[in-house]
Parts: structure tokens; sequence; C-alpha cells
């Protein structure tokens, strides 16, 4: 068992620290401020390679494997988490999804554009009354002449009012369950699609949506997989997503450490620095403790991915969960240790505090994780099955 970073994963991750200094830290607290979504970064990240890191260099990948991606995802992160959720967009959820599941046609066509982030892309699963209850989506396709006639309202969707392109599930036979839902490659510009915007407590520069589909005819050649693998194919990709939305747990429970420690040795109260107080050291070192924790989960399940454990559910969860719930308390101690001056919006310990939230509720809810896990220690169902 080696616990260092190979040459090549340090080289990867310097330049991405590199970047996301140079080119998100001067501009990620404003962005948040505007509710600005940051096109032009988002296409730097692109030309850098940071979203073919699961992709093989015949699509224009880097190849990089999942330790790769979670290194880069890490450090966008710190700085801001709404621009890491790009990697999940153009790369985990779209095009490695693809990479998996698609035919030759659809990996040539749609693959090198969303790496490039030429196209921006998403993933559209979740309804007004199927969150956690995937299953019970009521968006349908119906067959017709060649084509699947698509409609519904998806809701919660990142990236739904920017992307070009998403992975979309619907049932084509309702009454098969499991085994009727199909996913499809939707082109977001395709008559019939709209989309309107959800105003967010957080992550205000990654947009998030409704789509809405009012008879969208989408070709047969654009169904993912075969009729009736939707479900295959959405849970499938479950594990490779969460683990990059885990890596942004831990990059920005990184940036609140970071800052709570750079208050820390600069605050003064009763004419000495607040980190010399007791009680503020024992606050940054179980905050420091969990970190450490949650990166050592987090590498593992994507070591177990780049090793063949391509069905890592069940460490995937303990990385998931753990990560979303040491942010929030990342989070909270670093607003704890500024004080009044967390509360205000000039400080990103605010933006921190607001953004962390989101990851017990995306990508499965932290209840979601808890129950995957007790369901497998107890015997009644295995998640990696």
């Amino acid at each position: 068992m080696d616990f260092e970073l190979s040459k090549e994963h340090r080289a990867i991750r310097d330049a991405a620290r590199e970047f996301a200094q140079k080119e998100i830290a001067p501009v990620a607290h404003e962005h948040d401020r505007n509710h600005h979504f940051p096109r032009d970064i988002i296409s730097k990240m692109g030309e850098l390679g940071f979203f073919g890191c699961l992709i093989p260099e015949e699509y224009g990948g880097t190849d990089y494997g999942f330790m790769g991606m979670v290194l880069i995802t890490e450090e966008v992160s710190r700085f801001s988490s709404s621009i890491r959720g790009a990697i999940n967009m153009q790369c985990t959820g779209t095009a490695y999804n693809i990479l998996k599941n698609g035919s030759a046609e659809q990996k040539q066509k749609y693959i090198p554009p969303l790496i490039t982030a030429e196209k921006l892309g998403c993933f559209a699963m979740t309804e007004p009354n199927a969150g956690s209850d995937t299953l019970s989506m009521e968006t349908y396709a119906t067959y017709e002449n060649g084509e699947y006639i698509l409609n519904g309202t998806k809701t919660w969707i990142s990236y739904a009012t920017v992307a070009d392109i998403t992975i979309l599930y619907a049932y084509t036979d309702p009454d098969a369950r499991a085994k009727g839902l199909s996913a499809f490659i939707l082109e977001m510009n395709s008559p019939g699609v709209s989309t309107s915007e959800i105003d967010k407590l957080g992550t205000h520069s990654f947009p998030s949506g409704e789509i809405a589909l009012n008879n969208v005819r989408v070709p047969q050649e654009n169904l993912l997989g075969g009729p009736g693998e939707g479900a295959r194919i959405l849970f499938g990709s479950l594990p490779d997503t969460r683990i990059g939305c885990t890596a942004g747990a831990v990059g920005l429970a990184q940036a609140c450490l970071d800052e709570a420690i750079k208050y820390c040795k600069t605050r003064t109260q009763f004419g000495q620095a607040i980190g010399n107080f007791q009680m503020n050291q024992a606050l940054i070192a179980d905050v420091a403790m969990n970190i450490e924790a949650a990166r050592l989960l987090l590498y593992r399940a994507a070591w177990q991915k780049d090793q063949g454990v391509k069905n890592n559910v069940l460490e995937t969860s303990y990385a998931k969960m753990f990560a979303a719930n040491v942010v929030v308390q990342a989070a909270t101690v670093a607003m704890d240790v500024h004080g009044a001056y967390g509360y205000s919006t000039e400080y990103p310990a605010s933006r921190y505090y607001r953004d962390a939230k989101m990851y017990q509720i995306v990508e499965g809810t932290t209840n979601i994780h808890r129950l995957i896990i007790g369901l497998d220690r107890l015997g009644i169902r295995k998640a990696n099955r």
C-alpha cells in the first residue's frame, strides 16, 4: 500500500493549483456575488485538458484516470466550489458516461466537444416528484417512425440553462418500471425544450434549473445504450459522479481550514493572536484530522476505480457521506473562528458556509448514503453488486 502520489499525479495537482490560484481565486468572490457563470474559465479548463481525465487520447482526452480527476477537482474547489462542478458536467457525468455506454458514432460526435468545453453538458434525472426515489420519475418517451418523443419535466438540473447537451432519462415502458427506463443524448436546442433557472442559497456561479419537454423529438440514434437500459446506465454512473462531488467537498473543506488558520494567525484579541487560544486550537485540530480522513477515503475510492473496481458503491458512499459532513463542519468552524466577520459577505467564509450545505444534498443525500451503508453492513442488500 503506497500513500504517496506519483510524480505524474503531483504534476497534475500542481498544474491545477497554479491555474486555480491564477484564474479562479481573483474573481471567485465577485462572480459569486453577481451570480455570474464564468464561461471563459470553463473554456480554459477545457483547453488545459481538465475535462479529459477519464477519456482516452483517441477522443482527445488526457487519460489521467480518477486520481487525476479528483486531484484537479479538489484544487479547483479550494477556490470555487461552483466552478469545480464543471468537471462533473463535462466529464464524469456526460463524456465518461457516453464513453462507457455510447455507440462509436455517439463517442466520436459528443465526447470531443464536451471535454474541450466547446459544448457544455449536463445530466437530467431529478424531477419534482422524483428525487432520492429516482425510479419514480414521470418523464416518458414514445417511439414513432424512427424517433422518440419526450414529454415531462426535470428539476434541479445543474447547467440546465447553459448546457448544449444533456443525458436525460425517461420511461419508454413505464409498466416495466426499472426495466422500462431508457437514457437519451438530448441536444438542448431541440424544438420543444425550454429551461428556467432556480435561485439558490449558494454555488451562485453554478447555474441550476428546470428542463421542460414538450413533444421533443429525439432521433433513435441518440438512444444511449439500448431500450430499457436506462436504470443500468444511471446507477452505473452514480459512483463516478459521486467521487467527483466528494473531491469538491474535500477541496472546499480545505479552503475553510485555510481561511480559519489564516484568521487565527492575523486576528488579535486580549493582546495575542486568537490562534494561541486552546479552544481555537482544538477546533482547527478536529477539522484538520477529519479532512485528512475524508481525503484518504476519497483517494481510496478513486484508486479502486483506476484499478478496475468499477462498482465500488460502498466505498464511494463512505467517502461521499463522510466528506459531506466534514465540509459542513469545516465551514461552521471557519464561521465560528471569524465571528461577526465570518457573517460578513466581504469574507470568503460566508460563501464557503453557503456552498458547503449542498454537499449533504446532491449526488445522494446524507441519509441515502447512510441507508446504502447500513443495508450493506446488515447484509440486507449488498452495495457492490
